[in-house]
């Protein structure tokens, strides 16, 4: 079958939870550490269950380890990284960039920093592939996939919603700071993430203890205006919370007014379906089933698996 000769592939820790997901492809991941585990370079940390098949090197000896791929996840990594640590040699392996976001500047004429027809480019959504110009390189889009422990399910016990956003005071209106603000004056919400506490939230939560955290709560706000498809976002769906949130980027092909939540580009008729959720726990229930069955059907790890073998199958062909 396709990608299944073991590999091993040359990754950074970029995005922890969509490592640890990645992770679940079974190749061995290398990943570099300096001794400040500064961003990018902190290894296995974290409270995530790593796999023996995640490894950690020091960055200084990346020179002289084996591997078959390089994955890269930031500008960064390709346009300075592989060229102080890496040999002339290794720079010239198999390459994917993998593209978690949408373009932060202009958002169809942004040209990505990869223009390589040797490499591949591989996108997380399909509308962050629209909107970059992916200039000379092959795109694919690999969608997500999430894991959540099979017992937990939404109890919807506090009529309350759930918003999970990182530095989201620092981050601002792209992230939705005032969107959350001006809902959370009407209804009962709440805030988790990095730095939660600048925005009156409760903190962060650990990656393992997150979906029985979102459980108790009624609905998940997606409040954000730019971004990708958040993880968190479907874990609260894969547990069972329906969806209320801005109708933009991916997030237009994945709610289902009336389905499986509710979207709109108006903040105030959001709040109305806030409300209602609150007050009709039943509807909340109905809404989040659904919420899980989309979810099961389209963020299962088991195609995430399969789309990320095939990518490095080509990749290394």
């Amino acid at each position: 079958m396709p990608g299944d000769k073991p590999l091993r592939i040359l990754t950074w820790h970029v995005h922890g939870n969509y490592l640890y997901y990645l992770t679940q492809v079974p190749h061995t991941f290398i990943l570099p550490f300096d001794r400040e585990r500064s961003p990018g370079y902190v290894g296995r940390v974290g409270s995530l269950p790593w796999g023996n098949n995640v490894v950690e090197v020091p960055v200084e000896e990346l020179a002289s380890t084996s591997f078959d791929c390089i994955l890269f996840q930031s500008a960064r990594a390709y346009t300075e990284d592989q060229h102080r640590w890496l040999s002339e040699a290794q720079r010239r392996l198999p390459r994917v960039f993998l593209e978690h976001d949408p373009p932060q500047g202009h958002p169809t004429n942004t040209p990505h920093p990869v223009d390589d027809p040797s490499m591949l480019l591989v996108h997380v959504t399909p509308f962050n592939a629209l909107m970059w110009d992916n200039r000379r390189t092959p795109v694919h889009v690999v969608e997500h996939g999430v894991i959540v422990p099979p017992n937990v399910r939404c109890s919807g016990e506090l009529a309350r919603g759930i918003a999970v956003v990182n530095h989201l005071a620092k981050r601002g209106r792209r992230l939705g700071a005032d969107v959350f603000e001006t809902a959370r004056a009407e209804i009962p919400l709440d805030l988790v993430g990095m730095e939660a506490q600048r925005s009156g939230g409760l903190g962060e939560i650990p990656n393992l203890d997150l979906p029985a955290f979102l459980a108790r709560y009624r609905f998940y706000f997606h409040p954000i205006r730019w971004t990708s498809l958040g993880l968190a976002a479907i874990e609260a769906m894969m547990v069972g919370l329906p969806l209320i949130g801005l109708a933009t980027t991916e997030l237009v092909t994945v709610i289902r007014n009336g389905e499986n939540g509710y979207i709109d580009t108006d903040p105030r008729r959001l709040i109305e379906a806030m409300r209602h959720l609150i007050e009709s726990p039943g509807e909340a229930t109905r809404l989040g089933e659904q919420a899980r069955r989309t979810a099961i059907e389209r963020f299962g790890i088991e195609r995430f698996v399969a789309d990320w073998k095939k990518v490095f199958a080509e990749a290394t062909s």
